[in-house]
């Protein structure tokens, strides 16, 4: 031992590991409450203001007023600009009872993107909640609301009503979208479904996200051995929260019916092999960029494993969703008349986040 140097004790190191821990969790403990504290500090800035400009008539002006006020007095503190009281006040009118539970975990930015983007009451709720849930970045929630993924959501035909228990079915019918958008893949039309599959491998976060939470992935040409004759699977997942293997197969085109022969064959046989005891019945998922959807309840009704058929796009949203998407009108009617995006502002005191 060096001169100088403190012999550790035996499980120092296992101590500092479990100090370390500790300090790095109050530190986050510490930044979500005061991130909760100032999100709930502005409702109730925005809500002054409300009550004011309708009891006392309180103009454009006197708003600007209370920007340079506040300013002034609260020099270390960045976010009391003009724009951002408008948005208070907007947040105050979008939640006028109280602030939700999910909305006040949220970063600042997070709300002010949630105003932004979108009008209904209930989607800005659903969008709050998976988006505290899930930890999404605002960049991730932007992408989300702008994909479209709420009406995504359990919206691919399936057979599980006929195949799982009810309460399962509802799970799994939860765990599929339609379309999966994987427009992060950056492939254009004619590739080969090993190509697909490639990409989506070399960009697993990106994948995983898009399948949805607790999805992990578990193997990728998987080969089996059947009497003598070898299969192989494109991609098996398993999801965490549903404890289940969940069969992908990719397919370029519209659905076939033999697609659900072929897929039903490695439910079948991932659910005899690999799944175990405490799990839940295996599921297929089946992707293609195209279905009839009459061909699809044939071919369901006539398999007896669990599966989804959903249709995806790697390049963008499919004509009806793009022409759903709001315009950039739409994307600011939440401030209406309050924002005024051409007013000069310190973009510096503009906080994204807290």
């Amino acid at each position: 031992m060096a001169s100088g140097e403190i012999e550790h004790p035996d499980g120092y190191d296992r101590v500092l590991a479990d100090l370390k821990a500790r300090v790095r969790a109050a530190q986050r403990s510490a930044q979500r409450a005061v991130q909760n504290e100032m999100v709930g500090l502005y409702w109730t800035i925005g809500k002054t203001i409300l009550e004011q400009q309708q009891q006392a008539g309180w103009g454009a002006k006197v708003v600007t007023r209370l920007a340079e006020d506040l300013r002034t007095e609260f020099t270390d503190t960045t976010g009391f600009n003009r724009r951002n009281l408008l948005y208070m006040r907007a947040f105050a009118a979008a939640w006028p009872s109280n602030v939700p539970q999910a909305v006040a975990q949220l970063p600042w930015g997070h709300v002010r993107l949630l105003l932004d983007r979108l009008d209904d009451p209930e989607e800005r709720e659903w969008y709050a909640v998976e988006s505290t849930a899930n930890g999404w970045t605002r960049a991730v929630l932007e992408h989300q609301i702008m994909n479209q993924l709420r009406p995504r959501i359990g919206a691919a035909p399936t057979n599980f009503d006929a195949q799982l228990e009810p309460a399962d079915a509802a799970q799994a019918q939860g765990m599929v979208r339609d379309p999966f958008v994987f427009d992060f893949l950056g492939l254009s039309r004619g590739i080969a479904e090993r190509d697909l599959e490639q990409a989506l491998m070399d960009r697993i976060v990106d994948t995983l996200r898009e399948l949805g939470p607790g999805f992990t992935f578990a193997g990728r040409q998987m080969r089996f051995d059947v009497d003598g004759d070898e299969y192989v699977l494109d991609l098996l997942f398993f999801h965490t929260i549903q404890l289940r293997y969940v069969v992908v197969e990719l397919k370029i085109g519209r659905f076939e019916p033999e697609y659900a022969g072929k897929l039903g064959f490695y439910v079948a046989l991932v659910d005899e092999r690999l799944r175990q005891p405490a799990h839940a019945p295996t599921v297929g998922i089946l992707l293609c960029t195209g279905k009839n959807e009459s061909v699809v309840r044939y071919a369901l009704r006539g398999t007896t494993q669990p599966m989804a058929i959903s249709t995806y796009t790697y390049d963008s949203l499919p004509t009806a969703e793009q022409e759903a998407l709001p315009d950039a009108d739409q994307l600011t009617h939440a401030l209406g008349a309050l924002v005024e995006l051409t007013e000069p502002e310190d973009a510096a005191n503009q906080p994204e986040s807290l």
